[in-house]
């Protein structure tokens, strides 16, 4: 048995048949979680995939502003 950190829902999980890392999702809330221990089996709210492509993002809006400054960097030198 396991519980989920979500909801505090019980359940059945066997722990021959997960690895540390699994994920599952919670029949009764829905939440995704991932397998952080085995004995006994522990589970906690797995990380959305959606944050990994948030920050993505995040590197290419500051690449993209970098890019404005040489710009108007250039533009001052210029003139």
């Amino acid at each position: 048995m396991a519980t989920c950190p979500e909801c505090d829902a019980e359940m059945e999980v066997d722990e021959f048949d997960v690895d540390k890392g699994d994920q599952l999702s919670c029949p009764e809330c829905g939440s995704n979680l991932e397998v952080v221990g085995l004995s006994p089996i522990e589970l906690d709210l797995a990380p959305d995939e959606d944050d990994d492509d948030d920050d993505d993002d995040d590197v290419e809006d500051s690449v993209e502003e970098d890019a404005d400054d040489e710009d108007e960097l250039e533009k001052d030198e210029d003139e």
